[in-house]
C-alpha cells in the first residue's frame, strides 16, 4: 500500500526534492496534501501534476488565485495556519514532511506529532525554539521522528540502530560538518561589504535565500547544533563542528574505541529526504552516485568563532536554556530579513543577534505560550534596533 505524504513547504528546495522522490517512486508514495505560503504559480504546477486531495496557501488571496488556476481539479483549496495544522493531522496522510521555513513551521509540525504521523523534520526552528516541549510530545505520542537536514540525517545513519531508531551506545562525540559557506576564507574587513547576492551563492548547495544567508554567517550551523542536542539528547560539549568545504562527508560519529563512522554522498537533498521517507529501507533517489576517484582530497578545519560569532551565540543560548533559543531564532529571522533588504550589513546580523539576546528576559519554557511570547518580544526588540541603526 502506498504511503500518503503531506508536504508542508512544497515550493522550497526541500519540497522540490520530496516531490522528485515521490515521482521517482510512484509505486511507493503519493502526494495526499500540500501547503505553501504565496508561490501560487509553482503550487499550481504541483497540483496539476500530483493532484493532491487538499492544497493550503498562506493567505486567502493566494488560495483564490490557486483555485482559479486549477478549475479542473477536484482538490480542496484552503488557506491559513489552521488549515495547515489540519492537513498535518489528517487521517488521509501517513507521513508529514515538515519543511515550512522558520518559526511558522512549529504548530503544524506539532499537529502532525499529536496525530501520530511519521514526521520528516526539515524545519529546524521547531526544535530550536521549543525543543523540550517538542521532544516530550514525540515521546508521548510514540512518533517516528526522522531528521532530514543532511547533517542530522548523516549522524542518524552513522549511529548504531535499534528497533526505535538510533542510539548512542559507545559514542564519544558527534562531529557536525559545515561547508564554511561562501566567506570561509574572507577576513572580517572583507565581509563588511558583503551583498545579499554574494551571501546567497552557496558554493555547494542549492537553497533558499534565508537559509543561504544563515549558512554564510554560520548561524545555520548554530541552529543545527541546537537541533542536534535535542534530537540526540546531548549538549554542545558532546558535539564538535568541523568545517569541511567539499561537503562530501555530511557528518560523522566518533566512538569510544577510536572509530569514526561517517555518511558520504553528493550534496543532494534527495538522499536524506528519501532515507527519511523509507527508513529502515532505501530506494532510488535520482541523485548521482559519489565518484570517489574524482575526489582529490578532503579538507577539515576548525570554525573561526571570531569571524563567525553566530556559532558561539547558539551554544550560549543552549546553556542559557529556557526561552533563550526562541529569542535567538527570532532575532536572527529579523536580522536576515533586514540584511536581505539592505537595511543592515552582513556582520551586523551577529551583532543584532547578540544584542537582542542580551536585552531579553530569559524564562523557563513550560508551555508554547512562553515560546510565542519570547518570539514576539525578541522580534520587537530586533526591529527597534534595526530602526535605530538605520537612522544613524
Amino acid at each position: 500500500m502506498k504511503q500518503r505524504i503531506c508536504l508542508l513547504g512544497a515550493t522550497g528546495s526541500i519540497g522540490k526534492s520530496t516531490l522528485d522522490v515521490i515521482e521517482l517512486n510512484s509505486t511507493l508514495f503519493e502526494l495526499e496534501s500540500v501547503a505553501a505560503n504565496k508561490n501560487v504559480e509553482r503550487m499550481a504546477e504541483i497540483c496539476k501534476k500530483f493532484r493532491p486531495n487538499r492544497a493550503v496557501m498562506g493567505t486567502i488571496e493566494a488560495r483564490d488565485q490557486l483555485a482559479a488556476l486549477c478549475p479542473e481539479l477536484p482538490t480542496s483549496f484552503e488557506y491559513g495556519s489552521e488549515a495547515m495544522e489540519s492537513i498535518a493531522g489528517d487521517d488521509g496522510c501517513d507521513q508529514v514532511m515538515a519543511a515550512i521555513m522558520g518559526f511558522a513551521g512549529l504548530r503544524p509540525t506539532l499537529a502532525a506529532i499529536r496525530a501520530g504521523k511519521r514526521v520528516l523534520l526539515a524545519n529546524k526552528e521547531s526544535l530550536v525554539t521549543a525543543g523540550k516541549l517538542f521532544m516530550d510530545e514525540v515521546k508521548k505520542y510514540s512518533v517516528t521522528l526522522m531528521p532530514i537536514d543532511s547533517e542530522h540525517n548523516a549522524i542518524f545513519q552513522s549511529l548504531p540502530q535499534c528497533e526505535n531508531g538510533a542510539n548512542k551506545s559507545g559514542v564519544d562525540k558527534l562531529l557536525l560538518t559545515a561547508s564554511g559557506g561562501p566567506f570561509r576564507t574572507w577576513s572580517r574587513q572583507q565581509m563588511k561589504s558583503v551583498t545579499p547576492e554574494q551571501a546567497c551563492k552557496h558554493p555547494n548547495w542549492s537553497m533558499g535565500r534565508k537559509i543561504s544567508v544563515d549558512s554564510a554567517s554560520l548561524m545555520n550551523k548554530g541552529l543545527e547544533l541546537i537541533e542536534a542536542c535535542w534530537l540526540f539528547d546531548v549538549t554542545p560539549h558532546d558535539i564538535e563542528v568541523v568545517v569541511h568545504p567539499e561537503s562530501v562527508i555530511h557528518s560523522m560519529v566518533s566512538y569510544v574505541d577510536g572509530s569514526v563512522i561517517c555518511q558520504m554522498g553528493n550534496p543532494d537533498m534527495k538522499i536524506p529526504v528519501a532515507y527519511g521517507m523509507t527508513w529502515p529501507k532505501r530506494v532510488e533517489t535520482g541523485a548521482g552516485a559519489l565518484n570517489i576517484f574524482e575526489i582529490s582530497q578532503l579538507n577539515f578545519e576548525k570554525p573561526d568563532l571570531d569571524r563567525f560569532p553566530n556559532l558561539k551565540l547558539a551554544s550560549d543560548a543552549w546553556f542559557l536554556g529556557g526561552s533563550a533559543m526562541a529569542t535567538l531564532n527570532a532575532a536572527n529571522e529579523i536580522a536576515v530579513d533586514a540584511f536581505l533588504n539592505k537595511r543592515i550589513g552582513f556582520l551586523q546580523i551577529a551583532e543584532l543577534n547578540q544584542e537582542v539576546l542580551e536585552r531579553s528576559d530569559i524564562t523557563a519554557v513550560n508551555n508554547l505560550d512562553v515560546v510565542f511570547e519570547a518570539d514576539k518580544s525578541a522580534r520587537a526588540i530586533a526591529n527597534d534596533i534595526v530602526g535605530s541603526w538605520s537612522m544613524k
